[in-house]
């Protein structure tokens, strides 16, 4: 596995006697918009949420705990109806190390509006993949969990998440009877079930062809040779050009520039000059909804 390989180059003591789980997520429930004197529901829900995505192995892989990838999801209650009822909203982030750096570079900063689901204290979360009786909790988790590492194992092998986005995708396809939202191809252009889609579909292929790139042969190569790591960062971009063209109101786009659009910003103001006017000229057409701030971010 090749980001165990990495770790390894950073001098991290890896051993075949203890294996760490999957993900270090930060959970945190905010509960402030519900009216109430009684938070132990909220308290116990974030609590389950943590242990069963902290606590659950996701990969393939023997995961050491200086592996585990970085997330959050912050979990904002819009109502709840006294019992066990919920309707919220999710904020979900991850990152990974950049090889020789301090630096976390966001991978993943999606927002989730149709976070509803059912939950009653001190019920415990569980996930069977090959059982169609899971909870919408659980399925919400489970869809995101294999994602976050989906998209992190792309950034160190090509397609290396593809297991992980076929899970996603099983998920979907358990959901496609739930009354709940967000599952359902005719629902919107960007909810859960056009995540799975665009990341399994060969269209986008060189979306995830470029992360790889962006990731492995730019960032990862700063500490060694900014100049060329850069300018293979940047060059990545122009992948987009043609799925753009195919596709441009697909999801995986915004997921990406979501994510990417300060770091971006950041590594075009010290692009040769004839680069960044060739990688701006991408981006307007891209992500133009960011150009303002790729056009600014240029100009420092």
């Amino acid at each position: 596995m090749l980001k165990k390989v990495f770790l390894a180059i950073l001098g991290v003591s890896i051993t075949l006697s203890s294996f760490g789980q999957d993900l270090n997520c930060r959970v945190s429930v905010v509960f402030a918009k519900v009216s109430t004197q009684d938070t132990r529901i909220f308290q116990t829900l974030e609590t389950q949420i943590t242990n069963f995505i902290n606590g659950k192995k996701w990969s393939n892989d023997n995961i050491q705990p200086q592996e585990r990838i970085e997330a959050s999801i912050i979990i904002t209650v819009n109502q709840w109806d006294g019992s066990s009822q919920f309707d919220a909203s999710a904020q979900i982030q991850s990152s990974r190390p950049v090889f020789g750096t301090s630096y976390n570079t966001p991978v993943l900063n999606i927002q989730d509006r149709d976070w509803k689901f059912t939950y009653s204290e001190l019920e415990t979360l569980e996930y069977n993949e090959n059982s169609p009786e899971n909870s919408n909790l659980a399925m919400l988790l489970a869809f995101y969990a294999n994602i976050i590492v989906g998209l992190d194992y792309d950034t160190f092998t090509p397609e290396g998440g593809t297991p992980y986005f076929t899970k996603a995708q099983n998920v979907v396809n358990q959901a496609q009877n739930s009354i709940f939202p967000g599952w359902k191809a005719y629902e919107n252009n960007t909810n859960r079930y056009w995540l799975a889609e665009n990341l399994l579909n060969s269209i986008f292929k060189p979306v995830r062809d470029m992360s790889y790139i962006y990731h492995r042969k730019g960032l990862d190569t700063f500490n060694a040779n900014i100049d060329k790591g850069r300018s293979d960062l940047l060059n990545s971009l122009l992948l987009l050009e043609r799925p753009y063209r195919d596709k441009p109101t697909a999801f995986i786009f915004l997921t990406f520039f979501t994510a990417k659009n300060e770091e971006i910003s950041q590594v075009l103001q010290k692009a040769d000059p004839t680069q960044k006017a060739k990688i701006l000229a991408v981006l307007k057409n891209v992500d133009p909804s960011n150009y303002g701030k790729y056009e600014q971010g240029s100009k420092n």
